[in-house]
């Protein structure tokens, strides 16, 4: 096992490392709709790519998630398989939506590991952001 430090500056070696390996400037938060945004999500068991919708407001919150569904065969064109949840909850207890691709087997803390975490990273997220600019408009018009 790791430190808490350790494991802290393992976490930080490896994004340094993604960001190196892929230098690209990804969508992220800059999807132009509050709460609305991609996630790259990394920890000890698996990794994630993830569209998060994380109003407030439980009405728009679905509204947003419903546009989305409504796509859901183009995305999977787009991702792949992947999982959904309109009611998914935080470990801090906020109540987002999500819409997300896993991949087990791997850790942020295995660095024989890293290029195939890289790989999917940059294989999903532009997948998704592909996906998001396709049908940007349509997602926006809530």
């Amino acid at each position: 096992m790791f430190s808490k430090q350790e494991a802290q500056q393992l976490k930080k070696e490896f994004w340094t490392a993604f960001g190196k390996s892929f230098p690209r400037k990804w969508i992220l938060y800059d999807t132009k709709v509050k709460d609305l945004s991609f996630k790259f999500n990394a920890d000890n068991k698996k990794v994630e790519v993830s569209l998060d919708i994380e109003m407030k407001d439980e009405i728009f919150r679905n509204a947003y998630y419903e546009k989305i569904w409504s796509l859901e065969d183009i995305l999977k064109d787009f991702i792949g398989d992947f999982h959904k949840e309109e009611h998914f909850t935080l470990e801090n207890g906020k109540v987002i939506s999500r819409i997300w691709i896993e991949k087990h087997g791997v850790s942020v803390f295995n660095k024989n590991t890293w290029q195939d975490i890289f790989e999917f990273f940059v294989e999903k997220m532009d997948g998704f952001e592909r996906f998001y600019y396709e049908y940007e408009d349509f997602i926006k018009d809530v």
